[in-house]
């Protein structure tokens, strides 16, 4: 039997305006227009307006979990807004069936002057629920927050985790909901209550329809069962497989190559090469897993100096390092490189990288006082292939053996 769809979005669209004083006088204008019959401006943009979200349509059936996906500005957080009623859509339609909580600002509904006791039973009272009922459920709420010992304190005084902790346990336990709306929330909270509250909506979503939206494409792939890439207010891709959303949210990353250090070396190019030793020539760098490859450096070291060392590191989308790769001579040291032009061969081995993209950055440093002659990094952007994206960036298969009817370690 299918599920039952409990939201519903038609067409929705919403424009903003650049100009605050064009912004007061449209309103006002729509307003006047609404009340009186007459033609408002909803349906086009008018001067320094433009769409924030524009045509999106989607349906959501209890049991699944929609990713929402794009870079900053897409509309991701707008179009969250309006499911929650926060914001009117301009055009369009919004269907919600069931009782909806909402993670989408730090601390949105507490009152910064009360405990965060006294918030609980605010919320479950506005929410309608009696005394007997929240009692019921508060002491969940204490220990999933982990708040035991600030739970009687102002929420003025909580960090913004603590607030955040808080704010999704009354989510998540206090409500009970039918649909669950999260912008970036687990983003603030340590790797422990991450994995506590991904549990927590992974039981949820046996029963409810989850909306998460957020740039860690790990915790996305991790429990979403649909994704919806937008760009500049627009969908561009309804993915019934996270992991095509997920590549096409990749290819849309710009990497721009960063330069520092004291300028005595230069890194004059950069090319990678397959399994077959040539140099990859597309415009878009593919790589398949398990398959090696290596890098070819061109770079130059000036003056008359010491010798320099070189690294190369394999960078993530957020320019964080995934592998470090020190270039070693023959007989295992660090290669020490005279000043002159020189040619590297830099194998890297086998690409065991998540999907993703990735680019290179590549230091030189002065081998005796460990000055940075050079440091640049966006360089040659690639991307990996695979049909799952991992937790990690870095995934090795780990064969293992297996010895059945045996004594444990215990």
């Amino acid at each position: 039997m299918e599920s039952e769809v409990l939201v519903r979005v038609d067409a929705v669209r919403k424009k903003f305006c650049r100009s605050l004083k064009k912004s007061l006088w449209y309103g006002l204008h729509d307003m006047f227009s609404e009340v009186t019959g007459g033609a408002s401006g909803h349906d086009r943009l008018r001067e320094s307006e433009f769409w924030a979200v524009n045509d999106i349509s989607f349906e959501l059936r209890r049991g699944e979990c929609l990713g929402l996906i794009g870079h900053n500005g897409a509309g991701k957080t707008t179009m969250l807004k309006m499911l929650n009623g926060l914001i009117k859509p301009d055009a369009g339609r919004i269907t919600l069936r069931g009782r909806v909580g909402a993670l989408i600002a730090l601390g949105a509904g507490f009152n910064p002057i009360l405990t965060g006791r006294e918030n609980i039973y605010v919320n479950g009272a506005v929410l309608g629920l009696g005394k007997q009922e929240i009692d019921r459920k508060i002491q969940s709420i204490i220990q999933f927050a982990e708040l035991e010992e600030f739970i009687d304190s102002p929420v003025q005084s909580y960090s913004s985790g603590m607030i955040v902790r808080l704010g999704f346990a009354v989510a998540v336990i206090l409500i009970e909901p039918d649909i669950l709306f999260l912008d970036e929330v687990l983003a603030v909270g340590d790797i422990a209550f991450t994995v506590k509250c991904l549990n927590a909506v992974r039981k949820l979503t046996e029963n409810a329809a989850v909306i998460f939206v957020s740039h860690n494409m790990q915790l996305v792939s991790s429990f979403c069962s649909r994704v919806l890439v937008m760009d500049h207010g627009r969908p561009i891709l309804d993915a019934s497989e996270p992991a095509e959303g997920i590549d096409r949210y990749y290819a849309m990353v710009s990497l721009e190559e960063q330069q520092s250090g004291t300028g005595q070396a230069k890194i004059l190019n950069l090319g990678l090469c397959n399994d077959s030793g040539q140099i990859i020539t597309d415009k878009e760098i593919r790589l398949q897993p398990q398959k090696s490859a290596s890098v070819l450096l061109d770079l130059e070291v000036q003056g008359a100096g010491n010798p320099a060392q070189v690294s190369l590191y394999i960078m993530d989308e957020g320019m964080t390092p995934v592998m470090c790769l020190p270039v070693h001579d023959s007989s295992g040291e660090l290669m020490a490189i005279p000043p002159g032009r020189h040619t590297l061969n830099v194998p890297l081995g086998i690409i065991e990288l998540s999907a993703g993209k990735y680019s290179f950055t590549v230091t030189v440093m002065d081998q005796s006082t460990k000055v940075s002659l050079t440091r640049v990094q966006g360089l040659l952007p690639f991307r990996v292939f695979c049909d799952k994206v991992h937790w990690s960036n870095f995934v090795r298969p780990a064969i293992a053996s297996i010895q059945s009817n045996c004594t444990s370690l215990t």
